[in-house]
């Protein structure tokens, strides 16, 4: 098994939305954050690509036909070479609704992930996942920074990626567009959605208390 579909869109772009809508198309399983959490033989690999260490892509994505979302979209380049078959598919979404979706949830948790009771593996993968996304990608969680990496990643891809291997997609597009980009039949029922902001911090136990609110 080797990646056939490579995700380079950021988390909150419809991301959980097209790992579901992906493993009906029969391209799972299909690589994403909640996975790093939930397989503890993927934290190891992470904590080795923010060590600076020599990678072997195959070897972090055995057993995954697909990936989106955080960690992979941000090696994406990396899996391009390493899956030169791959075709690529960059979620995407109007970069302020972005970032209303992204200051409540990815970029709040890592603000704020100290004043959670996280279980002490948990807690470890997202201090590497501190360095890999704050550090690496955004470069700081503040709206203007944020928004400059977004923006930044969705021009960097356009320029990188040939027409004919990329996909510029949003699940608000439906099915057609996909099923036509990876040659499947489009399935007679709706498309997936979700991932809501409640969705996304029951998984760490519910959302901290905010002190203006």
């Amino acid at each position: 098994m080797t990646l056939k579909l490579i995700g380079s869109g950021f988390g909150r772009t419809g991301t959980m939305s097209t790992k579901l809508a992906l493993e009906k198309l029969g391209f799972g399983p299909t690589h994403h954050m909640i996975e790093v959490i939930e397989n503890p033989a993927q934290q190891p690999h992470w904590d080795a690509y923010a060590r600076g260490d020599k990678m072997d892509w195959a070897r972090v994505f055995t057993g995954y036909n697909s990936q989106v979302d955080f960690p992979g979209a941000a090696v994406w380049e990396q899996l391009i070479a390493a899956f030169p078959a791959a075709k690529v598919i960059h979620t995407e979404r109007p970069e302020e609704e972005w970032w209303a979706s992204f200051s409540t949830t990815i970029g709040k948790f890592f603000d704020k992930r100290t004043e959670l009771a996280l279980p002490p593996p948990i807690a470890a993968l997202f201090s590497t996942m501190d360095r890999i996304l704050v550090d690496g990608v955004f470069g700081g969680l503040d709206k203007a920074t944020a928004i400059s990496a977004y923006r930044r990643n969705n021009a960097k891809v356009r320029a990188t990626i040939p027409a004919e291997r990329l996909l510029v997609f949003s699940p608000v597009d439906g099915w057609e567009p996909l099923c036509r980009f990876v040659g499947a039949a489009v399935p007679d029922e709706p498309f997936p959605r979700s991932n809501a902001r409640d969705e996304f911090w029951a998984h760490f136990g519910g959302e901290p208390p905010d002190p203006a609110g």
